[in-house]
């Protein structure tokens, strides 16, 4: 791996792929019609309640048509813990910003957003890899 701060990095992703900068997310949701629906088009389908998939209830928006499938698997937060499993996804991008924080994108059970948020580098959020 390689652990560098540099935007667009391999980073831990394989060869030929590197982690998305914040403009790669933010052209991704453009693409999938704005920030305020991409999010719906990101998320997997289907509720634990319903026995059909991983996230909560109402999953709203959620149709994965982008084919990305993002699962909720929550972050890992300052002192070590886990929160937020079942009902958001975060995903960090290669861009930093501040010092000790970098740009991230959150999607949520209730909501169809991308949210574009800005957090401490401590956090343990997914990461997504992308073709070079």
């Amino acid at each position: 791996m390689q652990y560098v701060t540099n935007e667009g990095a391999q980073g831990l992703c394989p060869p030929g792929f590197h982690i998305p900068t914040d403009a790669e997310y933010t052209t991704l949701n453009t693409f999938l019609g704005g920030e305020s629906i991409a999010g719906g088009k990101m998320k997997s389908t289907g509720t634990i309640q319903a026995g059909t998939g991983l996230w909560q209830e109402p999953n709203t928006g959620a149709t994965n048509s982008s084919g990305f499938t993002a699962l909720p698997g929550g972050f890992r937060n300052l002192s070590g813990g886990y929160s937020s499993l079942s009902d958001q996804a975060f995903f960090w991008t290669s861009t930093t910003s501040e010092g000790t924080f970098s740009w991230g994108r959150e999607l949520l059970y209730n909501s169809e957003w991308a949210y574009r948020i800005n957090s401490f580098w401590e956090n343990g959020f997914s990461a997504r890899c992308i073709k070079d």
